[in-house]
């Protein structure tokens, strides 16, 4: 049988996403990559599976060289559109190994996503040791935050001038983060108002990613950099981060490129 996806993005974050509702599908890891090759298949900065958790949507994310990670902010909104447009909802909620967030219609063709609250605490992120994680004993002085996903946050005088695939290829294997890291550069660039490029974790550099703006932001409002409600200014385009008393909400807009399906034979060979 062949494979429907969908290709959507938020931003130029881009991703194929699986519908695995009706029948489930077992994808084996060499398969996720080969599909995430953009010459050879399709491509992605990650792939989203849509399962069911006690009849309710719960989504699975993977990284292009096939690790997993709890969270990823822009697939979950391109998913909660989906839903929203296939129901007619305008208020859902959606499982993910992080959590269970909320997914609001904006309006403006925007979705809001609750990406629950951040974990501030050296054991939470994680770290490989106990420390304060406001500014970590790392050349720059970044801030490490976790938004289901580990996060390290440097704020520079000019992100654009950051060599970002070498910094950010770096930082990801630092020693104080286990489980690797996603590493963000960002620049104030006015009042509540961010420059931030990103460097994904088993991915490299990304036009856009909703967790990474979701703990850019925290992160700058701990340091007293901006408020708690901030624009962010990405390679892709803009998000509108707001951390507010019950979790940290990201809103942006999606887009649904395509669809298509992957041929049997195709996929047999890749395992």
């Amino acid at each position: 049988m062949t494979l429907p996806f969908m290709k959507m993005h938020g931003l130029g974050n881009d991703f194929v996403v699986i519908d695995s509702r009706a029948r489930k599908h077992e994808l084996s890891e060499s398969q996720i990559t080969a599909i995430g090759h953009r010459h050879f298949g399709v491509g992605f900065d990650q792939l989203a599976e849509i399962t069911l958790r006690d009849g309710d949507p719960h989504l699975i994310f993977y990284n292009s060289d096939g690790s997993t990670s709890a969270a990823c902010g822009n697939a979950t909104r391109c998913v909660a559109r989906y839903l929203m447009d296939e129901t007619g909802a305008t208020d859902l909620t959606l499982t993910t190994d992080r959590g269970t967030l909320r997914a609001l219609e904006a309006g403006n063709g925007l979705v809001s996503v609750n990406m629950g609250h951040p974990q501030l605490n050296w054991d939470e992120i994680p770290l490989a040791q106990e420390m304060e994680t406001l500014e970590l004993p790392i050349d720059g002085a970044p801030t490490a935050t976790g938004m289901g996903n580990p996060h390290c946050t440097f704020f520079v005088e000019d992100a654009e001038a950051v060599d970002l695939k070498a910094r950010g290829s770096e930082t990801e294997h630092h020693p104080l983060y286990p489980e690797r890291t996603n590493v963000q550069f960002a620049s104030l660039i006015g009042e509540n108002h961010l420059r931030m490029r990103v460097w994904e974790r088993g991915v490299g550099v990304t036009l856009a990613s909703g967790s990474s703006s979701c703990a850019t932001a925290v992160a700058a409002a701990r340091r007293g950099l901006t408020g708690r409600s901030v624009q962010i200014d990405l390679d892709g385009g803009s998000l509108r981060i707001d951390w507010k008393d019950d979790g940290v909400w990201m809103t942006g807009g999606t887009a649904h490129v395509f669809s298509g399906q992957f041929e049997t034979d195709w996929l047999e060979a890749q395992r």
